[in-house]
C-alpha cells in the first residue's frame, strides 16, 4: 500500500477517521475543537497543494 506524500490529504484522512470515531463513541464528542482545527489545517494544505 502506497501512502501519499501530500500532507493535506493525510490530514483529511485523519480528520475523516477521527470524525467517524467521534460519531460512534459518544465519550469522544467533547473533542470538537480538535476536529475543527484538523479540518482547517487539511483544507489549507489541500488548497496550497502540499
Amino acid at each position: 500500500m502506497k501512502l501519499t506524500k501530500n500532507i493535506g490529504m493525510i490530514l483529511l484522512a485523519i480528520f475523516l477517521i477521527a470524525y467517524g470515531l467521534f460519531a460512534l463513541i459518544p465519550a469522544l464528542s467533547g473533542l470538537g475543537v480538535i476536529l475543527a482545527i484538523l479540518a482547517i489545517a487539511a483544507g489549507i494544505f489541500i488548497l496550497l497543494g502540499r
